[in-house]
């Protein structure tokens, strides 16, 4: 499976097996989705956008996790979770990186 996020908002899960989409879009964001990224265990997403958010979502269920994480001042360029998933690093065009909890922001 992959993920990828959409001009339109949205982000959609790929079977990588048929190259279909799996599921309904996620929607949350409303603004071009530019950076999506999984957690080391695969059980969440993180999503970055031109809307200046970075928001997680569960993997499996496709639902947002808590409130989106507002800081940036222009849009978000990329997303990454930490290699033990307790922190999500974004970039933006504002020029700066911002390390968030995983869980809390």
């Amino acid at each position: 499976m992959v993920v990828t996020g959409l001009a339109n908002g949205e982000i959609i899960f790929w079977d990588t097996r048929t190259s279909a989409p799996m599921g309904d879009p996620l929607q949350g964001h409303i603004d071009s989705v530019t950076s999506v990224a999984f957690s080391p265990d695969g059980e969440r997403i993180v999503s970055g956008s031109d809307d200046k958010t970075v928001k997680i979502w569960n993997a499996r269920t496709g639902t947002p996790e808590g409130d989106p994480f507002q800081g940036h001042i222009h849009r978000v360029s990329s997303v990454a979770f930490s290699p033990d998933g307790e922190r999500i690093v974004s970039g933006s065009f504002d020029k700066t990186v911002r390390v968030w909890n995983a869980r809390t922001g």
